[in-house]
């Protein structure tokens, strides 16, 4: 089974930009669909972005479509979010997650239930 660790989350001020990387480790991540998913303390886990196993398919939530961007480098073993013009409400802990075997190539999951491999998180501070 993969792990995931993420990085590349600090602090920024807003209308700056930052790019998370999840890398995986102990097994190849080409056999996952991956996801980005967000957290607040006292607040629900929020998806945020999640890319098929090709890579040829992604969703974003509607609130970040054409801020954030998810990619990813197989060969690299890498996902990436690239965040741009960040508001101070962007603020969170950021985790990358992975789902094995997905339904096909191009699939996407948004739901958090779907996803059972987790990183340990990065938090991203946007001031104002």
């Amino acid at each position: 089974q993969v792990q995931l660790v993420e990085s590349g989350g600090g602090l920024v001020q807003a209308g700056d930009s930052l790019r998370l990387s999840c890398a995986g480790s102990g097994s190849t991540l080409n056999t996952y669909a991956m996801a980005w998913f967000r957290q607040v303390a006292g607040k629900e886990r929020e998806f945020v972005a999640s890319i098929s196993r090709s890579g040829e398919n992604t969703a974003y939530a509607d609130s970040l479509m054409g801020r954030f961007t998810i990619s990813r480098e197989n060969d690299k073993n890498t996902v990436h979010l690239q965040m741009s013009s960040l508001k101070p409400e962007d603020t969170a802990i950021y985790y990358c997650a992975a789902v094995s075997h997905p339904f096909t190539d191009s699939t996407v999951y948004r739901d958090s239930i779907r996803y059972k491999i987790w990183g340990q998180g990065t938090q991203v501070t946007v001031s104002s």
